[in-house]
């Protein structure tokens, strides 16, 4: 498990699990209604801290693929098992309303993987061969959105690849 999980806590949030000598990454340990009792946050809350905690695990994975895991409605690596890495990416662009960012796709790659061999070795840039050759050989869908992530507002200050 990584050293440090951004779950974005309130001040307030903080402040119980101080009262309650529990350390933020302590905080992955616990069940969803053992954080909900802790925080006295609601059962929703408390299923995004223990998803965000799961999510973030993966190594090179980070909190904001955590949060868009979450967007779509997925709150366990168990949901996500025996979905493939191109329906999980297409599924996002289409939840997204634009094209993303070609590393999105290798993460989700990196997901996949890590659900079927928990390997820890591998990292989101281990997969940029394979989705290449996937889609030089597949393509895309006709139904992708023609807008580019940069070109929305959800993501105004990100970079292109190539810029990075």
């Amino acid at each position: 498990m990584k050293k440090k999980i951004d779950f974005e806590l309130s001040t307030a949030e903080k402040q119980k699990l101080k009262e309650q000598k529990v350390s933020q990454k302590m905080l992955g340990d616990y069940a969803p209604d053992e954080i909900a009792a802790m925080l006295g946050a609601s059962p929703q809350r408390a299923k995004e801290l223990a998803a965000l905690a799961e999510f973030q695990s993966i190594p090179s994975l980070g909190p904001g693929f955590a949060k868009e895991l979450i967007a779509q409605g997925y709150y366990s690596l168990e949901q996500l098992k025996g979905k493939s890495a191109v329906e999980l990416f297409d599924a996002y662009e289409k939840h997204c309303g634009c094209w993303a960012d070609p590393c999105v796709e290798d993460s989700y790659r990196l997901l996949v993987h890590y659900i079927g061999h928990r390997d820890e070795s591998k990292r989101w840039w281990n997969f940029t061969g394979e989705r290449k050759a996937y889609r030089e050989q597949s393509g895309f869908p006709a139904d992708r959105p023609t807008k580019a992530w940069y070109e929305t507002e959800k993501f105004p200050k990100m970079k292109t690849h190539k810029e990075r």
